[in-house]
């Protein structure tokens, strides 16, 4: 096939147009210059009575659009904002949407746990549907089957290859090493770090009382004694676990605790919560943004690792209808 032949066939739904919500300018910046782009223009305006409007700048006629917008607070504005530029570029002729949502919100909502309750992750899956999203890109869902609830292809891309890596990098300077899962729902992909690290595990086990926020550390399984112990989890909330998983390690005889979790979510006083826990490092990513008040609590001690290159590499692949499996030997 003529190579002509062969880029058009990739190139069927244009160039990439790249824009980007209000929620996390920064990372689409990153993403941005990663790709050689400039990220599109676009208006977004806020009326006194809170409603939401976008104009886009240029025709999207044609192209192949990808909105960065992650969900993270202020949750209902941030998602209203996605579906609107969604739903704007639709109404424009793009020939491909797709919605990169760094952090997804409602995704604890998965399942009824208990009776007269929403399952809102499939309300939010379908809304960005509805809007006009012909795929998505997430990150470390907090639970596999939402993946389910969209009807539209998607990746669901985890920050766990960017945070082994650097677990390995500093792999040497631990004692004898122990992973501590701070939820038994996250033991097995706990396992892929303990496999990475080749380290053994430990478990946390814990309850939540109906529909209280805070669950209840009760149980550590496993041995800590005398080891340095990396606590991983997907993503930290308002802190609760953490903190139990922490003093529950401490109070076992752990000697350095790390903490890794993808999504720092810092809901209300809970950078000040952690900030005050005896830990040597909290080891994240940027799916979703800190505010530098938050940032200054933790100090040194925070290290946030750019999603930025893993997502850029990824829209390009999908661009060019590539695979993106290759990058992980998958």
């Amino acid at each position: 096939m003529p190579i002509s032949s062969a880029r058009h066939e990739r190139m069927v739904y244009g160039d990439i147009k790249l824009y980007s919500g209000t929620a996390h300018p920064d990372l689409s910046d990153e993403v941005a210059e990663y790709l050689g782009l400039k990220l599109c223009e676009r208006d977004v305006v806020q009326f006194p009575n809170d409603n939401l409007f976008i104009k886009l700048h240029s025709s999207v006629r044609g192209q192949d659009c990808y909105v960065i917008q992650t969900t993270s607070a202020p949750v209902h504005r941030n998602l209203m904002e996605l579906l609107i530029m969604l739903q704007t570029l639709r109404l424009d002729s793009a020939a491909r949407i797709t919605a990169i949502i760094p952090y997804l919100c409602y995704a604890r909502s998965d399942k009824k746990d208990q009776p007269r309750v929403p399952i809102t992750a499939r309300l939010v899956a379908d809304m960005i549907e509805v809007a006009g999203a012909d795929r998505y890109m997430t990150f470390d869902l907090h639970a596999g089957q939402i993946q389910g609830f969209f009807t539209i292809p998607g990746d669901v891309l985890s920050g766990f290859h960017l945070l082994k890596e650097y677990l390995k990098n500093i792999r040497q300077q631990m004692v004898n090493p122990v992973v501590l899962t701070a939820d038994l729902g996250f033991a097995k992909k706990a396992r892929n770090y303990a496999e990475v690290l080749d380290v053994p595990m430990a478990f946390t086990e814990k309850r939540r009382v109906a529909n209280d926020s805070k669950a209840k550390a009760l149980t550590l399984i496993g041995d800590v004694k005398d080891r340095d112990v990396v606590i991983v989890d997907d993503e930290v909330d308002t802190g609760g676990s953490i903190t139990q998983a922490v003093n529950l390690a401490k109070d076992m005889g752990a000697r350095d605790v790390y903490v890794v979790f993808v999504h720092a979510v810092f809901s209300a006083d809970c950078a000040a919560r952690l900030a005050a826990l005896p830990v040597k490092q909290f080891i994240t990513t940027n799916t979703v943004p800190i505010p530098p008040e938050k940032k200054a609590l933790l100090g040194e001690r925070l290290v946030v690792l750019s999603i930025a290159p893993l997502l850029g590499e990824v829209i390009r692949r999908a661009n060019e209808g590539r695979s993106v499996g290759e990058m992980f030997n998958e």
